[in-house]
């Protein structure tokens, strides 16, 4: 190994802005159970498919629309 290394002509990590965060989320289970069954169709692991569902509404800045009735 060297003694020192000569990082000046790095270069920042593209893909920063796509790191996961591991994080612990309260679901429905009928919820979980429709992502589940898509999974199955799609072949697509549903925790995958519940984050680019998420990441989708989060770059179409879609709002809530909430209905307490």
């Amino acid at each position: 190994m060297r003694e020192e290394y000569d990082f000046s002509k790095g270069v920042k990590n593209p893909y920063v802005r796509k790191l996961k965060k591991q994080i612990t989320i309260n679901l429905n289970v009928d919820t979980i159970e429709y992502f589940k069954g898509q999974s199955e169709e799609t072949g697509i692991p549903y925790q995958t498919l519940i984050n680019l569902y998420l990441s989708e509404c989060a770059e179409e800045k879609k709002k809530l629309q909430i209905s307490w009735a």
